[in-house]
């Protein structure tokens, strides 16, 4: 499901609840701040997402090298950027 044409009607729902509270003349501000503060919170949590085999490799590659931080980097990244691409 897509998030964007959800975006309309979470915002009319935010400017009713503010419209509610007496905040109609900041509303539009308000509804604007929410929805990019939104927006920002899903792109993290996505790459997150994208992100967790990375961690887990990063992880395991951490403990099998006694502690390499070298590795658990090259690990990580190699990881990620395949992770990355195949995404897009």
């Amino acid at each position: 499901m897509e998030l964007i044409p959800l975006i309309p009607f979470f915002a009319a729902v935010v400017y009713a609840i503010l419209d509610g509270f007496g905040f109609a003349g900041a509303a539009i501000v308000a509804l604007i701040i929410l929805v990019v503060i939104g927006l920002i919170i899903i792109v993290f949590l996505k790459f997150l997402i994208i992100l967790i085999p990375a961690i887990l490799v990063a992880i395991v590659v951490y403990f099998l090298t006694g502690g390499n931080l070298f590795w658990t980097g090259i690990a990580f990244l190699l990881v990620a950027l395949v992770s990355l691409v195949r995404k897009i």
